[in-house]
C-alpha cells in the first residue's frame, strides 16, 4: 500500500522554521490502528490525515474533506498548524480550485482560505476564566520557578492553563527560559490541565516591536514537550489578549527555538481567523 505524504512547515515562509506537520492524503479508508502507527513513525508533533467524505470526491476539485490529527502518542481534538499544513497541500500541491476548503473534524467544521501569501484558518475562539493559584502552584513552579506571574487563566474547553508573566520581563527572558516539561506530569495534580501556555505582553519599542504578545506552549500530556507554533493555543490566547489590549487585529509570535508568526483577527461570529505562511519541505510516499 502507498500513501502520499508531505512535510509542511507552518506559520513561517522559511524552510526548517515554524512548526512542521506531516500530511497524509488518503485515497481510500485507512485501518484505524494505522493512523497512530504512521503518526508515531513520522514523529512530528502532529500528523494530519485528509480523507474523502464521498467515494466520488477529488483532492483537486472537492471543497470538503475529513481531517484528523495524531501526535506520536494519541489523537487530538484540534490542531491549527496541521490544518494549515493540510490546506497548503491541497492548495499548493493538488492545486485545489476552491477559494474555501472545509474540514470536518472533532472540533466541528474548520475552514481555510488563501489570502495573498497567507492561508487563513477559521477556528473556534476559546474563553479563559480566572484560575486559583493554589490549585496549580506546583505546576507553575515546575514551569517558571520564582518568576512573577501577572495573570492566571484556565480554558475549560481546551484544558489549557494560561500563565501570563509580568510585563516587566522582556521577550528574551521568555525565549531563554529553560523549561523541563517532563516534570509537569508529576506536578499537575488536578487532572484538568492538558496544555500549558506561557505568555508575555508585546513590546511596542525595541528591535522586536510590532508583536502584540509572545508565547511558548508545552503539552507533555500529549507527548509534546514543547510545540514550536501552536494554532490551537492561539485560539485561547486570542480571546485573552483581545480583552486585555482592546484589539481585534493582532500579530503574535511564538518564541520557541524554531519560532513562528501568526496574524490574528477576531470575527463578529465568536470565532477567530488565524493566518500564517507555509513552506513545503518534503514530498514522498509511505509504503507498507
Amino acid at each position: 500500500m502507498q500513501i502520499a505524504v508531505f512535510t509542511v512547515d507552518a506559520f513561517t515562509n522559511q524552510p526548517f522554521s515554524g512548526n512542521p506537520a506531516a500530511v497524509c492524503l488518503l485515497e481510500n479508508d485507512l485501518d484505524e490502528a494505522l493512523h497512530q502507527k504512521i503518526a508515531t513513525e513520522m514523529n512530528l508533533s502532529e500528523t494530519a490525515f485528509i480523507r474523502k467524505l464521498n467515494p466520488g470526491d477529488d483532492f483537486t476539485k472537492s471543497s470538503c474533506f475529513g481531517l484528523r490529527w495524531f501526535t506520536p502518542a494519541n489523537e487530538v481534538p484540534l490542531c491549527g498548524h496541521a490544518t494549515l499544513a493540510a490546506a497548503a497541500v491541497l492548495f499548493h500541491i493538488k492545486k485545489n480550485t476552491n477559494s474555501v476548503l472545509t474540514f470536518v473534524t472533532l472540533s466541528g467544521e474548520l475552514k481555510a482560505r488563501q489570502v495573498e501569501d497567507h492561508i487563513v484558518l477559521d477556528l473556534p475562539l476559546y474563553l479563559t476564566y480566572p484560575q486559583v493559584l493554589q490549585e496549580v502552584e506546583e505546576l507553575i513552579k515546575a514551569a517558571i520557578g520564582d518568576m512573577i506571574v501577572q495573570d492566571l487563566r484556565y480554558s475549560p474547553d481546551t484544558k489549557k492553563l494560561l500563565v501570563r508573566l509580568s510585563d516587566a520581563y522582556e521577550r528574551s527572558v521568555l525565549e531563554e527560559l529553560q523549561v523541563s516539561a517532563q516534570r509537569f506530569l508529576s506536578a499537575e495534580k488536578t487532572g484538568k490541565v492538558k496544555g500549558l501556555i506561557l505568555t508575555l505582553k508585546g513590546n511596542s519599542s525595541g528591535k522586536h516591536k510590532g508583536h502584540d504578545f509572545y508565547s511558548r506552549y508545552f503539552a507533555p500530556w500529549y507527548g509534546i514537550l514543547e510545540d514550536p507554533v501552536t494554532g490551537s493555543a492561539h485560539a485561547v490566547l486570542s480571546s485573552y489578549w483581545s480583552e486585555q489590549l482592546g484589539k481585534k487585529e493582532m500579530l503574535a509570535f511564538q518564541c520557541s527555538r524554531r519560532g513562528g508568526e501568526l496574524k490574528i483577527s477576531l470575527r463578529n461570529d465568536g470565532r477567530v481567523d488565524i493566518a500564517g505562511q507555509i513552506a513545503i519541505v518534503l514530498k514522498g510516499n509511505l509504503i507498507f
